[in-house]
């Protein structure tokens, strides 16, 4: 049998659908039904699936400087008995061109020919309009890939490959890359039960999605950052980086965001504004990854271990004295560190600190070793002891504390630890609280870690508690700036989170998201970095920044902002009881922005945790949180805890899959929920609501029937609509101050 490929590229809007589409989407193949185009004699299944399932996505990227070439191979799969052909669509990033194309057959490798653009039109709007397939709108663009793909045999696979290169844009001088792989989601996500009777709208499954991108520099790297991806970065060199990724679950395009600088101290700026509102920013600073040992602060530390009896169980004991080995043996010679365990009294190693060179760090090594678990817990003296060994010195200062129990010995009371604790500090110090198991008072390692300027974290039973805390450690080895303030150069910011920047360390990045809401485009200005090194002040100064009124290419700011914010204000409630003010921001942050909170959400029968706007649903999720919130102690507040923690960390807008459910910070997108484009879409019975709609606020409604003449002249009117209308055949969208109803 012969193979015939057509492969049209479309780079001019489709004659019906002059749509100006921002988001990227990923390859498919459109099945071709006979009518659509001169049948050819061969079977014709009925139903004929949507799409091909996608078997396996490869991407390999090379960047120099801000040129990028990117090479795709993608498999698909046919899992029918019959032949089918079908239509592939793949929308380039803006400025791109293609520069290869292959289709495989028979393992033979065949070039797509180029053919006119009028017959790209004509498939494409006859599989908009005769099949009723909405999602098919986000591929409508001006940079658009088409090949026309017969024969595609049966019980097979198909494999594509498709290069293309760009230059890509900088923002203040951070440089992003995107691929092309949510966007598409809609053409398999329709609901099921519409009136279809050709086409079933099951989802569509996917394979693996694995990347790597290798970027080189003119200059040294800095801030490499992914919101959409969980990534690994390896430093070949200053000027060098390989990253990457795998994942099978996470349907966004793959953003990667890198900075360019040869200074000690590099600086990064996304922002995000839609017109008149306020804008967001996220601001990330990192020093150069090969800091000099000379440019090491020396730091004091104190570690504090439970050695109360429950530490024997389960190896607790055991892990987390060789956990305290690593973190003795990352000091440096400059340190001062001492060792206290604790149970019904508090045990120091030596009466003050002592110098971490390699005496010192012997002695604490034996000290540690001879740790034993027995006797109760009491938390009130083991942190009034601690506290007191650090002096004035100019130099950071770290209380880590660990503990697998409630306080059982001495002071009880929760208030009165906090406030004897406060009135024992002589100087200014970060401490971090571990809790070990579920049998831990959430509340009080809580307000420990955020009022001291450090952070809770636990260990749960299923995670390694050596692993966990060795990496804590590892992570704090080597500050390099502490005391951090910031100059905003003129931008009047507000909401920043975390609200104290922690101190800034060799090999890790500091994440700053907050809002802006100057009434000014304020170009090309400099913000001022002011942080200390041991006894010396240094200043950085990073000039050629902006804060626009106007930015919508980095939509997904204002999710991650709020998942902060909704972090915060959950500790808030948490700490020092709900109000109506805080509970209201929480249920109106995470109905907005598809966030994971008490008030909004819950487990779908599809196993995924979905957010619900149905009035009456809220109403009984809001009687059933405040216990919820009010645990102290036992799995459900550990876990709350953990996400409450992660929410006000959070730089990504895609979960880890291997994550509690209970722990999620975001909604995934699903069957129930949908976030697209900085809005959060709710099914209700078949219809797709816009979180933003409430029929209180009586704003003008214009209802059009799905694929009417008057629906196609709707979404050519603007292009950011057709994303949300590609959700399906019934919509309900908040757009400028007017409801569209899309009806069938």
């Amino acid at each position: 049998m012969k193979l015939r490929v057509f492969a049209i590229a479309v780079f001019a809007a489709f004659g019906g659908l002059t749509l100006t589409v921002q988001a990227d989407a990923q390859g498919v193949i459109v099945p071709i039904i006979c009518d659509v185009r001169p049948c050819r004699p061969r079977p014709i299944p009925r139903p004929l699936p949507n799409v091909l399932p996608v078997k396996l996505i490869q991407i390999d990227t090379k960047i120099e400087g801000q040129a990028a070439t990117t090479h795709v191979e993608q498999v698909f799969r046919n899992d029918t008995p019959y032949t089918l052909e079908g239509t592939y669509f793949f929308p380039i990033p803006e400025n791109a061109s293609i520069t290869g194309f292959a289709i495989w057959e028979n393992g033979k490798k065949l070039t797509g020919e180029i053919r006119s653009r009028e017959e790209a039109r004509r498939i494409y709007d006859e599989i908009v309009r005769r099949q009723r397939d909405p999602g098919l709108l986000e591929y409508a663009g001006k940079d658009l890939f088409q090949a026309s793909i017969f024969p595609i045999p049966p019980n097979s696979d198909k494999k594509l490959e498709l290069t293309y290169s760009q230059v890509l844009k900088a923002e203040s001088g951070t440089v992003g890359y995107r691929y092309p792989l949510g966007t598409g989601r809609n053409l398999w996500r329709q609901m099921t039960g519409q009136t279809d009777s050709v086409r079933p709208k099951a989802p569509q499954t996917f394979g693996t999605v694995a990347g790597r991108v290798q970027i080189t520099g003119k200059a040294g790297l800095r801030n490499v950052y992914s919101p959409s991806h969980s990534i690994d970065v390896k430093n070949n060199s200053e000027r060098s980086v390989t990253v990457s990724f795998e994942t099978r679950g996470n349907d966004n395009d793959f953003q990667l965001f890198y900075g360019l600088s040869n200074d000690d101290l590099g600086l990064s700026l996304l922002t995000y504004r839609e017109p008149g509102k306020d804008g967001y920013f996220l601001l990330t600073l990192s020093p150069d990854a090969k800091a000099r040992d000379t440019e090491i602060v020396n730091k004091d530390v104190v570690f504090v271990l439970d050695t109360s009896g429950s530490m024997a169980d389960e190896g607790k004991m055991e892990k987390a004295r060789s956990a305290l080995l690593f973190g003795i043996r990352s000091l440096r010679d400059g340190d001062r560190f001492n060792v206290i365990g604790f149970a019904g009294e508090e045990r120091l190693m030596e009466s003050k600190m002592i110098s971490a060179d390699a005496a010192g760090r012997s002695r604490g090594e034996e000290f540690v070793s001879k740790l034993r678990a027995s006797g109760g817990t009491n938390i009130n003296d083991a942190l009034l002891a601690s506290v007191g060994q650090f002096d004035q010195a100019e130099r950071p200062k770290m209380l880590v504390f660990m503990t697998d129990g409630l306080p059982t010995v001495g002071e009880t009371n929760v208030e009165k630890i906090i406030s004897n604790l406060k009135g024992a500090q002589k100087t200014a110090l970060r401490i971090f609280p571990f809790g070990f198991g579920y049998d831990v008072n959430t509340t009080l390692l809580d307000r420990v870690g955020a009022e001291n300027s450090g952070i809770s974290d636990y260990v749960q039973p299923k995670e390694d508690l050596e692993v966990k805390v060795s990496n804590f450690f590892a992570r704090v080895s080597s500050p390099v700036l502490s005391g951090i303030e910031l100059d905003m150069g003129g931008a009047e910011t507000e909401l920043t989170y975390p609200k104290r920047p922690s101190d800034i360390f060799r090999g890790m990045q500091l994440v700053l998201v907050g809002r802006y809401k100057n009434s000014a485009d304020l170009r090309n200005i400099s913000v001022t970095l002011r942080g200390n090194a041991g006894k010396e002040i240094r200043r950085f100064t990073f000039d050629g920044l902006e804060f626009p009124l106007r930015n919508e290419e980095n939509d997904f700011l204002p999710r991650i902002w709020a998942s902060r914010r909704v972090g915060w204000l959950m500790e808030q409630i948490r700490l020092n009881g709900e109000t109506r003010e805080l509970k209201d921001e929480v249920v109106e942050l995470g109905t907005r922005y598809g966030i994971v909170t008490p008030y909004t959400s819950y487990l779908a029968t599809d196993g995924t945790v979905a957010n619900t706007t149905d009035t009456a649903r809220l109403q009984v999720f809001a009687r059933a949180a405040p216990a919820k919130m009010a645990e102290r102690s036992g799995a459900g507040a550990v876990q709350m805890s953990v996400q409450q923690n992660s929410m006000q960390m959070n730089s990504s807008i895609a979960e880890n899959e291997k994550k509690d459910l209970r722990e999620r910070v975001l909604v995934d997108n699903s069957m129930q929920n949908q976030f697209i484009a900085n809005k959060n879409f709710v099914n209700r019975s078949n219809v797709w609501v816009d979180s933003d709609y409430n029929a209180s606020t009586k704003l003008p409604e214009i209802t059009v029937k799905f694929a009417s003449d008057e629906y196609f002249k709707l979404a050519s009117s603007n292009g950011d609509l057709a994303k949300f209308l590609s959700l399906g055949e019934e919509v309900v969208l908040v757009w400028e101050g007017k409801v569209y109803r899309v009806t069938k």
